[in-house]
């Protein structure tokens, strides 16, 4: 097993997107990316913690590549608007890839330069490629949110 986290706004909708991904074994949601110990929801969602609200997973290699998350990282959101996914504004809301290895680091950032050098965009991708930290799960009401609610999607 192998871990990703990625930060591409609201975790929500997000952590339902790799879900449903074959090859992913369990997601969780929390907090990563910040300067405070073990923040709370109500606290990152002030923008002060610095913390991105991400999906961690765990994925079986062998059934589902990093590449192909990449791929479904990058259709989940829109890797252009600086610190907002669509009405969530903060930096809580940032797009981020949390590698966990070199091999990580190079396949994002390789992903990154295609997809900018492709046109799909008009404007540029902003999205950081950064070290993991240290993860902070979310309050367990936020796991599986959708899933709970019977929902499969939160986007407008």
């Amino acid at each position: 097993m192998q871990k990703a986290t990625f930060a591409a706004g609201c975790f929500w909708g997000v952590e339902a997107a790799f879900r449903s991904t074959p090859g992913v074994k369990s997601t969780t949601v929390g907090y990563l990316g910040g300067s405070s110990e073990d923040p709370t929801y109500e606290q990152v969602c002030t923008g002060a913690t610095g913390h991105a609200e991400v999906v961690q997973i765990e994925f079986d290699p062998e059934e589902v590549t990093f590449e192909q998350l990449l791929d479904v990282f990058w259709t989940s959101h829109n890797p252009t608007q600086l610190n907002r996914q669509g009405p969530d504004v903060g930096t809580q809301y940032r797009s981020g890839i949390f590698f966990h290895d070199a091999e990580q680091k190079a396949a994002a950032q390789a992903a990154k330069d295609r997809l900018d050098a492709s046109g799909k965009h008009t404007s540029p991708i902003v999205t950081e490629i950064i070290q993991a930290g240290t993860f902070f799960r979310a309050e367990e009401y936020h796991q599986q949110y959708l899933e709970k609610r019977g929902q499969t999607s939160c986007h407008l």
